[in-house]
């Protein structure tokens, strides 16, 4: 009500003519004559009031209408004289419906283009940055040696009854700014660092001349390998060289799949060691400092993934290139024993040590933590191992584990060590190097010394800035590693039994029984698990089976095919337990002519498993990194999200096609 009589009291012509009423009302009171006079001339005024407004509004409307055709005029004509090539096409039809003559000149075209296919005038040209909202295309347009800048928007719109979309997009050359920029971009400068990374195996207990001689031919192999580039290469130490080029030619390089790589490992010293080179590129960085810093660790992950091979980093990701070789033995007991101190150090000083490895721990995760403990033990730190609630392979240990006095409080949830943890802990990780697979990733962000001891080929996300980080590729396992250190901390007698067991499990079942991967380090470490009390019998008792694993298992092996020579691969379509299926991959490798193996099935939660075997020179786990897998040339897997197992299928396929494809080039 206070609304309505505050508009009605607002300046208006209804107020006005109230009011003028309201005086006629009283003087027809007092004076008839006077106020039927004052009524006709409120009439008149009323009448002149609508008429003025009338004729007002008729000529508003022919104004608007005037410029309304002069607008519309206008549009046509800009539209038809526009001074850009213009286009206007239906997305979902992919027809033309209407293009100016800058457009037929840029497209070659004489007449104008009617229901014309898009795709048929231009075949790359992409069309869903318009449906995503995008006013510009997000890349340039080539067209007939030409390139453009693409703005647009669409209109939605209803057609007899049904929706159409109409785009329109306005084109802009930019070819000689396009050409600057790809001058810029190709010229820019990219380092590489070079190392001859078995440089102690090939020149041990050789002549001097003998020595001059293989490294006379290495670097006249290098230099060849670089003059094609016109770039700076330079030897800076007895193993290590610079070379500095530009970008224009890094494509080339990597289209002949660093043919150096081949070259050098043709040089072979007396002994029959052939030389083998690992390269570390740096690309597109901000400045000098963080193209060199790139080009290193480019260099430390080619080594850290077993050498003879190539890696390059830019500000975004790591690229891999061979890495097919058997891994060699290059460990040596200096390194072991400056490792150990290091880590005994870091455990004296710590108020306690916290140890996990991956998610879903095997035998070798659970003995490479039990080995930790032994060793914080005796450096007087007290050692939790994180627990996986889940049924997980190394299940039976643990349970086995908790039945001795030493090891009753040992195993605690995540939640627990997030509470115990303070500034002074040590947390451990062991076998595994990537953040995103260990058993907590908040123990492991909250930790502020963090110790990595790992057995894998590094993949492109590591665990970075650890005070400590023991990465072997050359090893059978991570209890090996974890061996080789505990030498250093603790005589044989000291190590409980159930301890020297665990890690001789974790070791079997890596060399598949001291059948693959093994060295002389292997057989050192058995060596001395065996004299620390470890039972064969007791450690066989861990890989027994029950009749139903053995009959799923085996089933398995029944569904697999071959594909190409020595590869059998296996899709089970129903979710099997992750040990079965790394069973089943390790069984088929014992089939005559099968060299490599693959086991895909789902599990419970919807993901995509692949476990990968290899007995022979086929590397297993490049060719599971571009499917975000992991392992080693022998044994690798992984776990894909979000695809089924025929998308996973596909690629697997695919990537086995290219992988032979690479060997028969």
């Amino acid at each position: 009500m206070n609304q309505k009589l505050q508009r009605f009291f607002e300046p208006d012509i209804r107020l006005f003519f109230s009011v003028l009423l309201l005086f006629a009302a009283v003087t027809l009171f007092f004076h008839l004559l006077v106020g039927l006079i004052e009524l006709a001339v409120i009439g008149l005024l009323l009448l002149h009031y609508l008429v003025t407004k009338s004729r007002r509004q008729k000529d508003m409307m022919q104004y608007v209408d005037r410029l309304t055709v002069q607008v519309d005029e206008a549009a046509k004509d800009t539209m038809l004289n526009a001074p850009l090539p213009m286009v206007i096409f239906r997305p979902e039809r992919d027809e033309i419906v209407w293009s100016n003559d800058k457009f037929l000149a840029i497209a070659n075209e004489r007449e104008h283009m009617f229901d014309v296919k898009l795709s048929g005038v231009l075949p790359d040209f992409s069309t869903n940055w318009l449906l995503e909202g995008e006013s510009r295309c997000p890349e340039l347009v080539e067209l007939h040696d030409k390139r453009f800048m693409v703005f647009g928007n669409l209109v939605r719109s209803e057609e007899r009854g049904r929706r159409s979309m109409i785009a329109t997009t306005y084109w802009v050359e930019v070819t000689d700014y396009a050409a600057i920029d790809d001058e810029f971009h190709r010229s820019r400068l990219v380092s590489a660092i070079l190392c001859i990374d078995n440089y102690e195996e090939m020149f041990k207990n050789l002549s001097d001349s003998v020595r001059s001689s293989l490294i006379s031919e290495i670097e006249a192999r290098l230099n060849e390998w670089t003059e094609q580039t016109g770039g700076i290469f330079t030897r800076y130490d007895r193993d290590h060289y610079q070379f500095f080029f530009e970008e224009r030619y890094l494509d080339i390089l990597i289209e002949q799949k660093f043919s150096v790589l081949d070259s050098i490992r043709e040089v072979v010293s007396p002994a029959g060691i052939a030389a083998t080179l690992s390269i570390g590129i740096g690309r597109d960085a901000p400045g000098f400092a963080e193209l060199y810093q790139y080009a290193s660790l480019s260099l430390e992950m080619a080594l850290s993934r077993g050498g003879d091979q190539a890696v390059v980093k830019s500000r975004n990701n790591f690229e891999f290139f061979g890495g097919r070789s058997k891994e060699t033995e290059k460990r040596t007991k200096v390194k072991s024993r400056v490792m150990a101190n290091a880590l005994g150090e870091l455990m004296s000083d710590a108020s306690c040590v916290f140890v996990m490895g991956h998610k879903f721990p095997d035998l070798d995760a659970m003995g490479a933590c039990v080995g930790i403990c032994a060793m914080a033990r005796v450096r007087g730190a007290p050692c939790y191992i994180i627990e996986e609630k889940s049924n997980h392979p190394a299940g039976q240990l643990m349970e086995r584990l908790k039945q001795h006095e030493a090891y009753e409080e040992a195993f605690i949830s995540e939640q627990t060590a997030l509470e115990l943890l303070d500034s002074r802990s040590l947390v451990v990780v062991v076998d595994t190097s990537r953040p995103e697979q260990v058993q907590s990733l908040a123990v492991l962000e909250s930790g502020r010394r963090v110790a990595v001891i790992d057995h894998h080929q590094r993949a492109a996300t590591y665990i970075a800035n650890a005070a400590l980080n023991l990465h072997e590729p050359y090893a059978s396992s991570a209890c090996e590693l974890i061996c080789d250190l505990m030498q250093y901390f603790l005589e044989p007698a000291a190590l409980l039994r159930i301890e020297a067991e665990a890690m001789m499990a974790g070791i079997v079942l890596d060399t598949k029984n001291f059948t693959l991967r093994t060295g002389s380090r292997t057989f050192e470490s058995a060596a001395y698990l065996r004299r620390a009390g470890a039972d064969a019998a007791e450690v066989r008792k861990f890989f027994q089976n029950d009749l139903a694993g053995m009959v799923a298992r085996y089933s398995i092996i029944q569904g697999a095919r071959r594909y190409h020579d020595g590869v059998a691969v296996a899709v089970v379509e129903q979710a099997v337990g992750r040990v079965t299926a790394a069973q089943a991959a390790d069984e088929m490798i014992n089939i005559t002519d099968v060299n490599a193996s693959f086991v895909l099935f789902p599990d419970e939660d919807g993901r995509v498993i692949v476990s990968a075997r290899s007995s022979s020179d086929i590397n297993v786990q490049t060719i599971l990194e571009p499917l975000h897998g992991g392992g080693n040339a022998a044994a690798a897997g992984a776990q894909i999200s979000g695809k089924s197992l025929g998308e996973v299928e596909e690629e697997l396929l695919a990537q086995l096609a290219r992988y032979f494809s690479e060997d028969e080039d």
